[in-house]
């Protein structure tokens, strides 16, 4: 009789521990346990402003202030000329010459001038991104850039969730210095 319980005793220790060993393995090789439904149309709806307790999640919460020009419905041209730009340093320079070609040479091209692999891709429907070293963006002030990289354009997307106003200001300051350093 304690042979027998022993035996049922050790049988049942094994089988758990061997259950979960099993389970281990699983999420070892797998490293994601999925929701069951994969159906993003029938997934629940997460606020991102909230968690389940109620405090804001500071990833969803937006950090980086608010513009000043953000309820003005004037068109570039007039808005911009309220925005001036910090004063340039070797250190935003930089900045934005590491923020241009992480986000925006894709279009623009390493060299500025809209030869980018997606602006070639553009060309062909007849849509050419800005050369930016040309006459048409020098004549422009550092606040129409600076909206247009923040609030996009006819043809360029909007990057004002995508960067703060200290980055969008730095890649202004980059793509001054390119023009000042190679004129045309």
């Amino acid at each position: 009789m304690l042979r027998a319980c022993l035996l049922v005793g050790l049988l049942a220790l094994w089988s758990s521990s061997f259950h979960q060993g099993c389970e281990d393995v699983r999420k070892a090789t797998t490293h994601y346990r999925y929701y069951p439904t994969r159906d993003m149309r029938q997934t629940i709806a997460i606020d991102p402003q909230r968690t389940t307790w109620g405090a804001p999640d500071s990833l969803a919460v937006p950090t980086i202030g608010r513009d000043p020009y953000m309820d003005d419905t004037t068109p570039y041209d007039v808005a911009s000329k309220k925005l001036f730009a910090p004063a340039a340093t070797d250190e935003s320079v930089a900045r934005g010459d590491s923020l241009f070609h992480t986000v925006c040479w894709s279009c623009h091209g390493k060299t500025l001038a809209g030869d980018g692999p997606v602006g070639q891709k553009m060309a062909t429907v007849g849509a050419v991104p800005t050369d930016l070293l040309g006459e048409s963006t020098r004549g422009r002030t550092d606040g129409f850039i600076y909206m247009y990289i923040r609030h996009g354009g006819a043809l360029m997307p909007s990057y004002g969730n995508a960067m703060s106003s200290r980055d969008a200001w730095s890649i202004v300051h980059y793509i001054r210095h390119m023009q000042k350093v190679s004129p045309q």
